[in-house]
């Protein structure tokens, strides 16, 4: 029997249940302090349905307490039960329309059991992303309490009978869909295996979470709504946003001349700093057009840039609809008209929006006409509206993450965020008020 007695005593964070497969006794020994799983095999074996007040949860990396009264852990049909087992998850709540959101903590208690597509995953990093309420209350998935985050890194810990793509201590990765009930800000969550691919050994959890949703932004307006390719120029607004660096990064790396936006000195001198990882280290950013002051005109640089010929690819990152005396806020003053875009579009070339009010007037249809130029709404939900593009999300998902451990992605990040100042950080990024990818590490 081991000789636990002169083990150190120890503290830890609570996690849901005990991973630990001893199908032959009827309860296991908990002890207060961390034990090797080969030893808790053993002393189930001498010491069976012994209470005590912590849960023990076994990982392949270390071993966690859980504090509080839990009772004897019991066995049945190869499937754990306990009176009570809570864990933390963040949620958001509206209690009208045109309020301001509040984010709270909630208790979770014992997760659903695992069906047999699902994946359960002990989430190590999730990105924070703006909600989009207005777009849940349309395809009426708006509820109460909405959960927080979705992009997320972690480790399985437990597979369904039909998971054919993971197995126990696999690292994934990727983006809970809308109608999850799963937040992301919680230590152990349940997905379905669609959604999640494998991250590579060299990408940390940090990073993994922070750039997968800007991946498949860039992969969806560079590739499937532009086909970017050599000799191709694409002019990327607010290029030092995260989402911008990834598309700038991805359009070089195809092959592409790339001009960029800038909203600040910063900005510009970020963007201005911006290598290729490997090969001739030029700047990835042909051009800065600094829009700071509200002097440089955007188009009349960009004819200026191509030689009159105007840009193949515009990736917007919002557009001026209305005239000037209009536009209320600061940033709405940074961006350019509409009537802008359509100038500086080249011939045949594609115009990829995030603007979701866009409206155009005829004058503005017919100069697109007489360019043969296009207009596409950048919405990257739509790989999950359909299962039929279920396979073209994964491999993006995975060149994503393939591009990350290569360098070719280096994403926008700000320091990681422990999961108790969640709250404060999630309101920033609801407010549009972050610059950099936040970041919340278990």
């Amino acid at each position: 029997m081991p000789n636990w007695e002169r083990r150190p005593k120890t503290q830890a964070v609570i996690f849901s249940e005990v991973i630990c497969k001893v199908p032959s006794v009827p309860a296991l020994v908990i002890l207060p302090f961390a034990l090797p799983l080969s030893e808790l095999v053993e002393l189930c074996a001498f010491q069976p349905g012994r209470q005590t007040t912590h849960l023990l949860h076994w990982t392949t990396s270390r071993t966690y307490v859980l504090e509080g009264l839990i009772g004897p852990v019991l066995l049945a049909n190869n499937r754990y039960s306990a009176y009570k087992i809570t864990m933390k998850a963040l949620y958001c709540q509206q209690n009208s329309p045109g309020e301001e959101m509040t984010f709270v903590f909630q208790e979770r208690e014992n997760l659903p059991p695992t069906r047999d597509n699902d994946v359960k995953v002990q989430v190590r990093a999730c990105a924070l992303s703006w909600i989009d309420t207005k777009l849940l209350s349309e395809i009426k998935l708006e509820k109460e309490l909405l959960p927080v985050g979705r992009e997320i890194s972690g480790v399985v810990l437990e597979v369904g009978r039909k998971v054919t793509f993971f197995q126990p201590d696999d690292e994934v990765v990727g983006i809970l869909p809308l109608d999850s009930e799963e937040p992301g800000l919680c230590e152990v969550i349940l997905v379905h295996e669609h959604y999640l691919v494998r991250k590579p050994e060299k990408v940390c959890w940090v990073e993994a979470a922070g750039t997968v949703r800007d991946g498949v932004r860039a992969y969806t307006a560079l590739h499937y709504l532009s086909q970017v390719s050599p000799g191709k120029t694409v002019l990327v607004m607010d290029g030092a946003s995260p989402f911008g660096t990834i598309a700038i990064q991805l359009a070089q790396h195809r092959g592409a001349k790339v001009i960029s936006t800038a909203y600040s000195l910063e900005d510009k001198q970020y963007l201005e700093r911006l290598r290729p990882p490997v090969g001739i280290r030029q700047p990835l950013v042909a051009r800065v057009i600094d829009v700071s002051n509200g002097k440089i005109d955007v188009a009349e640089s960009c004819l200026e840039e191509t030689g009159g010929l105007g840009v193949d690819i515009v990736l917007d990152a919002g557009v001026k609809l209305y005239s000037a005396e209009d536009e209320s806020t600061s940033k709405s003053q940074l961006l350019p008209h509409k009537h802008d875009i359509i100038t500086l579009l080249g011939v045949g070339g594609h115009w990829i929006t995030t603007e979701k009010n866009l409206q155009l007037d005829p004058p503005d249809s017919h100069s697109l006409f007489l360019k043969g130029a296009t207009v596409s709404f950048l919405n990257d939900e739509i790989w999950n509206l359909s299962n039929i593009q279920q396979g073209k999300y994964l491999s993006i998902l995975e060149d994503t993450m393939e591009k990350l451990s290569s360098s070719i992605f280096r994403p926008q990040l700000d320091e990681p965020i422990p999961l108790y100042e969640a709250k404060v950080s999630m309101e920033i990024v609801q407010k549009n008020q972050a610059r950099k990818r936040q970041v919340i590490q278990f």
